[in-house]
Formats: structure tokens, sequence, C-alpha cells
């Protein structure tokens, strides 16, 4: 399957939800009367951010529409994990890479990732973000939110690891599909039907069509 096709199926219902993102691009949140834990706390945190970003009048001109992104992507970067989302992703063949490539397969997957959902985040014009309840065991948590968009309530679970003290988002459960298993499945179809290095020179072409000017 090639990358086009690939980013094209994975497009579907889960990134039409917005992905990640979705939730942390909306006009508003709507406070629930659960008790917020301390990973829906760093949730909001990071939602607040994102929310101040799009809301600056100055960051709306054209001229600034790369400096908003930017922005935003640092917002998201320094919440989501993209190594351990990386990890998660590509399953199994993760254990016998080298830290080289480990790395580059986290950069060309954090660009996959970060073009899709950037287009989506800075034209959602939702209503707003309900917190449904936390769950928490060890050093694992779930916050659960619902996005609202017209009369549509679409599930947005957010699995975060708290690592260092600092909770980081590893997967989104959007309207019960998970990103990461929903990633892992194409890949593996890429595997099976050609090798790593196959899989990792379409994530290369791909990542540098991205980023053509």
């Amino acid at each position: 399957m090639r990358m086009s096709a690939l980013v094209h199926r994975i497009s579907g219902r889960t990134f039409c939800a917005g992905l990640m993102l979705a939730a942390l691009g909306l006009a508003g949140v709507i406070p629930d009367t659960a008790r917020a834990g301390a990973a829906t706390e760093a949730m909001k945190g990071t939602i607040e951010e994102v929310l101040r970003i799009l809301a600056d009048k100055d960051l709306k001109q054209p001229a600034k529409a790369n400096e908003r992104r930017q922005l935003l992507e640092k917002v998201v970067g320094e919440r989501f994990d993209y190594q351990e989302m990386s990890r998660r992703s590509l399953g199994a063949p993760w254990g016998n890479m080298s830290d080289k490539e480990k790395q580059e397969f986290v950069s060309l997957f954090q660009t996959l990732l970060v073009n899709t959902y950037a287009d989506k985040v800075e034209s959602y014009s939702g209503e707003g973000v309900q917190y449904v309840n936390e769950r928490t065991e060890k050093e694992y948590a779930e916050v659960r939110t619902k996005v609202l968009t017209g009369k549509t309530e679409i599930p947005l679970d957010y699995r975060l690891l708290n690592k260092g003290s600092a909770w980081r988002v590893y997967d989104v459960v959007v309207d019960g599909v998970s990103l990461v298993n929903n990633y892992r499945g194409q890949f593996s179809k890429i595997l099976r039907n050609g090798s790593y290095a196959e899989l990792i020179e379409q994530l290369r072409k791909k990542s540098d069509k991205i980023k053509a000017p």
C-alpha cells in the first residue's frame, strides 16, 4: 500500500473528528461537575493555551499563518509523546531498531501526524468540549471527553503516561477508534507485503512532499 493510500485511509472517521487536536481547537470548554485529576488538569492546560493562540487576532493574519501553526505544534508537542506513539504504532519492529533508526522513524511519523491534524485544528469551529471523567492506574491515565459540534457528540479519550511527573499523551481514542491501533494496523499491512526499508522510504517521500515549499 502506498503512503498516499495509507494517509487517505487513516484520514477517515478518526481524523474527521479532529484526531488528537479536535478537542484542542474548540471555541469553548464546557466544565463538568466531576472532580478533575492531575491528568485532566494537564489536558485542560494544553487546551487553554491552544485556545489562546487560536483567539489571538494578530496571529489570524495571513502573514502570520506559519508562526501560528508553529506555536500550535509547539504547545501540542509538549503534551504529546511522539516517541511513545511511534513505538506503539510500529509495534514489534521497534525493538529491533537502532537508536538512529528510531529517531528517524519518530521524526517522519511526527511529520505525518502534524500534517494530518494541522489543518483540522486551524479550521475547526466546534461548540465545546465536555470533560466526562478520568481513570488512573499507577502511571497511566485516561481522560474521557466529548467533542460537541452542532447536535453531535463525539467521544474523544486521551490516554496518558506519567513521565518525570509530567502527563504525556500516547494515544487518542476517537469514537471508539484508537489512533495507535489504527496506524499499527496500516503499518503491519505494509510490512507484511514488503519490508521496513520500504515503509520508511514511503514515509521519507511523504515527509519530503509535506515539507516542500
